[in-house]
């Protein structure tokens, strides 16, 4: 499909194409500093996301064992000694507001490392493409493969390829049910086929999402799916330190030869190899570009180079934009990494964090809630003495029971029932671990203490033994005047 022609006084007359197929990015193995932290990151969140549902944490008879848990069935999620809630999501909501002001916070400093090293569609799309390279050989050697016909050996290959993806694309999803079941049980259950359509549900989805945007779209997916790249740039500034080609050093580019000077020219030899290790496909020495993801790969694969013909490191490197100006003007580099822009984000992501942080401390293991009866309001007993009736609901958020007692604060006069404890004067309760409990509350007050007005008080929920003490507010309602 092409474009109409331009209109005439336009700079070209041809026409421009609207679409043309994407070249594939073929990336070529490199090693280096940069390419050995990218392996460590890459093994350590690996061993994280498939270790971590295995983990145990004691808490007690009345709750998992797992670590960390996503409980559907319970409505809870544990995360050690945490565990929050539905009516907690809040929390959740907060801890999210925070990391993403982190991810500014970093980004504002060091660029899109986040997108170069601990990205899960960077990790998986690493961890595939290494089994690429096992399988299929270096990038000259998977660009012949790509160009031969097909047959039995090359055939073999892509077959055992697309196999090896698959099983980790299955490991994958396989263990992403495990953080929302207990992993002993739950994984022996899928094996045997009784792991339910649920969980084979996710499995399918998870395997084929993984296989397709980590085998298939790769640099497709940081190009054009991830927003995160679109709205980046708006996070830079001109110390924001980012992979730069520093063309001072470079230019003018050109081959060389053994034995050719370097005077009137710069340090690049326009091999290429920036461009054939880059995730991206990009050029580095265009400048910054939205699909850099600031790997580093370049870096390294620039440096072997210049260590082969003799000439310094860091032709390419994490710089900023003002160093590549004052270097260009022969004045001393500067490192600004404290200036407002990362101190409004350093301090809103630690405000966002203690926020976080005292929620889940502070927070009380026994909540009480009132709902008063509208019909009727309030009813009159065969003496003249007026009764409310309330729907009381207690939260025991602990693991443990807890034995509780009612009374009434600043309700001078009134008199708490509970339904089926009538008898006691002071009712006492227990609540089991992890449980919402709704009781049936009456308030009697006499009729010589009803002065035609409501009456707002605190119904009080007392445990003892733990120290405990929970409120919640009500009104007495009576007849007006």
């Amino acid at each position: 499909m092409t474009a109409m022609p331009r209109t005439a006084g336009s700079p070209a007359e041809s026409e421009v194409p609207l679409w043309f197929a994407r070249p594939a990015v073929v990336p070529k193995r490199v090693k280096g500093p940069f390419r050995r932290f990218k392996w460590a990151v890459m093994a350590v969140l690996l061993a994280v996301y498939w270790g971590v549902p295995w983990l145990r944490f004691d808490r007690g008879p009345f709750a998992p064992d797992q670590a960390v848990l996503i409980d559907l069935p319970g409505r809870k999620a544990y995360f050690l000694w945490f565990e929050i809630w539905p009516q907690e999501i809040y929390i959740v909501t907060g801890l999210l507001v925070a990391m993403a002001i982190g991810l500014f916070f970093v980004t504002a400093l060091l660029g899109r490392v986040w997108c170069g090293y601990a990205c899960p569609q960077t990790v998986w799309t690493d961890l595939f493409m290494t089994v690429e390279r096992w399988l299929e050989g270096d990038r000259a050697q998977r660009l012949r493969l790509a160009k031969a016909p097909w047959t039995a050996a090359k055939l073999l290959r892509r077959a055992a390829k697309h196999g090896v993806w698959l099983i980790i694309a299955m490991a994958t999803g396989g263990a992403w049910i495990l953080y929302f079941n207990d992993a002993p049980t739950a994984l022996p259950a899928v094996f045997t086929g009784a792991g339910g359509a649920g969980v084979y549900t996710a499995i399918a989805v998870l395997t084929a999402t993984t296989y397709l945007l980590a085998g298939w779209a790769r640099e497709t997916v940081c190009t054009f799916m991830c927003p995160y790249a679109r709205f980046q740039s708006a996070m830079f500034d001109r110390d924001t330190l980012v992979v730069s080609y520093r063309a001072l050093h470079g230019e003018p580019r050109g081959k060389h030869k053994a034995g050719d000077g370097w005077t009137d020219r710069g340090g690049c030899i326009d091999c290429r190899q920036c461009v054939e290790v880059c995730p991206t496909g990009i050029d580095i020495r265009d400048g910054l570009q939205m699909t850099c993801i600031s790997c580093g790969l370049c870096i390294d694969a620039c440096n072997g180079i210049m260590d082969k013909i003799g000439r310094p490191h860091n032709l390419i490197g994490y710089d900023t934009e003002r160093n590549l100006t004052l270097g260009a003007l022969g004045q001393p580099r500067q490192w600004r990494f404290v200036r407002l822009r990362t101190v409004g984000y350093f301090l809103v992501f630690a405000l966002a964090g203690l926020a976080v942080l005292w929620s889940l401390v502070a927070r009380s293991p026994l909540e009480a809630s009132v709902l008063a009866d509208r019909t009727p309001l309030y009813v009159q007993l065969s003496n003249g003495d007026l009764r409310n009736g309330y729907i009381l609901k207690l939260l025991n958020k602990s693991n443990q029971p807890q034995h509780i007692t009612l009374s009434l604060d600043g309700l001078e006069g009134g008199r708490l029932t509970v339904l089926d404890h009538e008898a006691e004067a002071q009712p006492r309760l227990e609540l089991a671990p992890d449980t919402v409990a709704a009781l049936r509350l009456f308030v009697r007050l006499q009729r010589n203490d009803w002065h035609g007005a409501p009456l707002d008080y605190r119904i009080r929920v007392h445990d003892q033994a733990r120290g405990l003490t929970a409120t919640a507010p009500a009104r007495f309602e009576g007849p007006r005047p």
